[in-house]
């Protein structure tokens, strides 16, 4: 039997939470989750393969229906990656979270903003090792996109093993979600998440 839920109407990240609180209140095999925008489908996807799911995705251009199908094989390979994942942070020093929420730097001039933000992310390589993940929201996703004036270092950071999550909210009410050309679309709940697990957190 296929558990449905409804997440169409709701807001990042109630979806993934409500996906989140069925599966941890009952053993199921197979779940769908209806959502309403690009966001969602991602969240959620990406939420259902981290458990332990297969994940396919059907729309119809207004609902998508996000599948999740129970694999006894993503489940332990999931479970290795938690693993590994932890073992990588006690061997850094310290993990440094930035958030980036602006698409300047400081106020009063915006061009001079811009071009101060810029040289700010193209120096963030100095931190090393310990730079562990960006997040990008409300404005701040804009150096996520195709035309950013710093895409090609934010690619860079990523292949070097930098985590870079894009608030899908942003990104959708900006109308710039086809437009992402890095990092991960994120929601709330990893954000937080991400808070939680840093040793330092930096806001921009």
């Amino acid at each position: 039997m296929i558990k449905k839920i409804d997440c169409r109407t709701l807001d990042c990240p109630e979806p993934v939470l409500k996906t989140k609180e069925l599966i941890e209140k009952e053993a199921l095999d197979q779940i769908q989750v209806l959502v309403g925008n690009d966001a969602a489908v991602e969240n959620v996807s990406r939420f259902l393969n981290y458990q332990g799911f297969e994940v396919s995705v059907d729309s119809d251009g207004v609902t998508s229906t996000v599948t999740g199908t129970k694999d006894p094989d993503k489940i332990l390979t999931s479970q290795n990656e938690i693993i590994s994942q932890k073992t990588t942070q006690q061997e850094t020093d310290q993990k440094i979270l930035v958030i980036i929420s602006c698409d300047q730097l400081g106020r009063g001039d915006d061009e001079l903003g811009k071009k101060l933000l810029a040289s700010f992310v193209k120096t963030l390589k100095e931190m090393g090792d310990d730079l562990w993940r960006l997040v990008f929201v409300n404005h701040g996703v804009k150096l996520s996109t195709y035309d950013s004036p710093v895409i090609v270092e934010l690619k860079e950071l990523a292949e070097t093993g930098v985590d870079i999550l894009v608030c899908g909210t942003c990104l959708t009410h900006l109308h710039l979600m086809d437009s992402k050309a890095v990092g991960e679309t994120t929601n709330m709940l990893d954000i937080v998440t991400s808070m939680q697990l840093a040793d330092k957190v930096m806001n921009i």
